[in-house]
């Protein structure tokens, strides 16, 4: 049966930066391919695919299964040495899931020959499948760490290395590396994002014919793919024909010192790390000049090349957002013709905001003693008080919830994992086969069962799993103290600070993260749990302070987050942050005198902490009493939530070795 035709690619309305930036790489594959970024409902997975259908077909290796081109076969290919005829296939996408295991992406023993026939054969991966065609990773910003990394350096060597279960292989695996993502689930790896070359941010059209012409072709294509695609087999026929021009011509075109010296200033200028954008940039103004059919690269190349391959590459903190604005684009472009026209200079050019720092507004003052009194002398609270600076961050100490987890791939806590290193076998439970545990239990009935010649005579009770150990990703819930008795200026930028460290280390351990905030009289969820840990950074940046401390109720409002997100996600533990200095305060409508109300307020904070803990919540209390005089309040609460405290500056790394381990396993307890 014929497949579905796809959605033809001169189809597609609009979209044009993301149309060009994939036949750039389709001409020129060393550019490094493409990340699309977008909202959701954007057709950017419909382009990508469409893009196959362009790409000539391939020259291959009949027999060999890692697609070896005949003119300039791997000598290192696990099939060579070849000698059958060659074989034309067309150009291969492929696409990796985002739940898919690390077996399936490079490749690994093949079992069912190894226990049958005794003999060590490997099985490709998808890794071997993309060689010299496209690897398309959708919601790449969703892929599992282990993953990510093997995908790494796989991209980075254009060869993949397997070395597992008594297999060695290397062979080549050059490809296009397309992604695509949605920005409000999570940002990528910087290490990741890097080894994009190009980055385009795509958006649905506010213009009214645009949005009708889409959702016109749309129903057409849905109504009949197969005419549908007929209709634009002609145009789609003419860029692929272009695009062979292109790749016939590109190694021909010049690239001119002045132009070469443009691009070294235009990176320069936007201050990237490292020289992997220079070269992108010139790679990509290079095919930019060979799909126009010009013989050398000129400016507007290098400004076309600019607008794809820099605005990933400016983001210089995990929570910085990508993009760059056009006027800092033209005012970059002004400073590099200066460098281009003279061949140069001995300083780097400034940076197209001015290459300084921004200027720091205007500080308030603590207001003394009193910024941090709770009420009033008229017994109402203190005024809401402005976001104060965070202070600088932090390489932030790893707090850890104890025992092994089951939750999603990570890198915060010990789990149970179907990747990672085997510690023991078993015969019920387990991830893959322990295959020298499964040999070892089979190998003393040889003679019993008859065994004649290389392969093994196995038994189903031979079987033996792998029981692996890996890490995982938590849900970090931040409960912050945002009171009044918090709000002295300098204290709640040491608070801000270390929770911008926190979320940080968060993004870096592809955990969930979520916020809770309370002051005045309740508690408010400031960011439900979500993947985008950057969105979360910028609550804090712009979190207020002010008003009574009603902790007893943020408590109870962490709580509930929890019972929810366990409905959601059983398998994903949650680790508490409580940023407070214990202080706790009533609505002050009660009849009894200040002490003995403020005694009533920390004797519910305390039973709603012991709540917590009865639920089976691993909490860590972060102490942030300051002044000669401590009440030491924070400290109880911790011993209420089972957990550890811990002062302000116990949470850098630099300041103290070692990881926090929550006291209290994240299980409820028994009726």
């Amino acid at each position: 049966m014929s497949a579905v035709p796809r959605f033809p690619f001169s189809a597609v309305v609009g979209h044009d930066d993301l149309r060009l930036a994939l036949l750039l790489n389709a001409v020129h594959p060393r550019i490094g391919g493409v990340l699309v970024r977008g909202e959701k409902g954007t057709a950017k997975s419909t382009v990508v695919r469409a893009l196959a259908s362009l790409l000539p077909p391939l020259d291959v290796i009949a027999d060999c299964r890692f697609g070896c081109d005949p003119q300039a076969a791997d000598p290192q290919c696990p099939d060579g040495p070849h000698g059958s005829a060659a074989t034309q296939h067309p150009a291969q996408l492929v696409e990796l899931p985002v739940g898919a295991t690390e077996d399936r992406l490079i490749g690994s023993l093949d079992l069912e020959r190894a226990l049958t026939e005794g003999v060590r054969a490997f099985q490709p991966g998808l890794l071997a499948a993309a060689h010299r065609g496209v690897l398309y990773v959708d919601e790449v910003n969703l892929l599992h760490d282990h993953l990510v990394d093997l995908l790494l350096d796989a991209a980075a060597m254009g060869r993949a290395h397997v070395e597992r279960e008594g297999v060695s292989v290397s062979h080549a695996a050059s490809f296009l590396l397309v992604g695509t993502m949605n920005p409000e689930e999570g940002e990528l790896r910087p290490q990741l994002l890097d080894r994009f070359g190009l980055t385009v941010h795509v958006a649905a059209s506010r213009e009214v014919a645009t949005r009708t012409e889409v959702v016109r072709r749309r129903l057409a294509f849905e109504a009949d793919p197969a005419g549908f695609a007929a209709r634009w087999a002609d145009a789609d026929a003419e860029l692929a024909a272009r695009i062979l021009a292109a790749r016939a011509r590109v190694d021909a075109v010049v690239l001119p010192d002045t132009e070469l010296r443009r691009i070294a200033a235009l990176c320069a200028s936007f201050d990237v790390d490292g020289m992997r954008a220079d070269l992108v940039l010139a790679r990509t103004a290079v095919a930019h000049a060979a799909w126009r059919g010009a013989e050398a690269v000129a400016e507007s190349d290098v400004e076309a090349a600019a607008r794809l391959a820099l605005p990933h590459r400016r983001r210089r903190d995990p929570f910085d957002e990508p993009g760059m604005a056009e006027d800092q684009l033209q005012q970059a472009l002004t400073e590099a013709a200066e460098h281009a026209d003279d061949g140069g200079g001995d300083e780097p050019p400034e940076g197209p905001d001015g290459g300084g720092q921004p200027p720091e507004g205007p500080t308030e003052p603590d207001g003394g003693a009193g910024g941090g009194s709770e009420e009033r002398s008229d017994g109402r609270a203190p005024a809401e008080r402005p976001p104060a600076a965070p202070a600088a961050a932090f390489r932030a100490r790893l707090l850890e919830v104890p025992g092994l987890g089951d939750g999603a791939p990570g890198r915060r806590s010990r789990s149970r994992a179907r990747s990672g290193r085997a510690t023991r076998s078993s015969t019920v439970e387990g991830h893959g086969i322990h295959l020298a545990a499964t040999l070892a239990a089979a190998a003393p009935h040889q003679v019993a069962r008859g065994r004649r010649g290389p392969g093994l005579v196995l038994r189903s009770d031979d079987l033996r799993r792998a029981i692996r150990e890996g890490r995982e990703g938590n849900l970090v819930l931040f409960a912050v103290d945002a009171s009044g008795s918090m709000a002295a200026r300098e204290r709640m930028s040491a608070v801000s600070g270390a929770v911008l460290s926190l979320l940080r280390d968060a993004y870096q351990r592809r955990d969930k993260v979520g916020v809770v905030t309370f002051r005045g009289d309740s508690a408010e969820l400031a960011l439900p749990p979500t993947s985008s840990v950057d969105i979360a950074a910028a609550r804090m940046r712009g979190l207020r302070t002010g008003g009574r401390t009603p902790l007893a109720d943020g408590l109870l409002r962490v709580r509930r987050v929890v019972q929810t997100e366990r409905m959601r996600d059983p398998n994903r533990r949650t680790l508490v942050v409580l940023l407070t200095d214990g202080k706790a305060t009533v609505p002050v409508n009660r009849e009894d005198g200040g002490r003995l109300r403020a005694q009533r307020a920390v004797d519910d904070a305390l039973r709603s902490a012991g709540l917590l803990a009865e639920a089976g919540v691993a909490s860590v209390v972060v102490d942030c009493e300051s002044g000669p005089v401590r009440l030491g309040l924070a400290a109880r609460l911790a011993a209420a939530l089972d957990g550890p405290c811990l002062r302000l500056e116990e949470l850098s790394a630099d300041n103290v070795a070692g990881v926090v381990r929550a006291v209290r396993d994240e299980r409820p307890r028994a009726a």
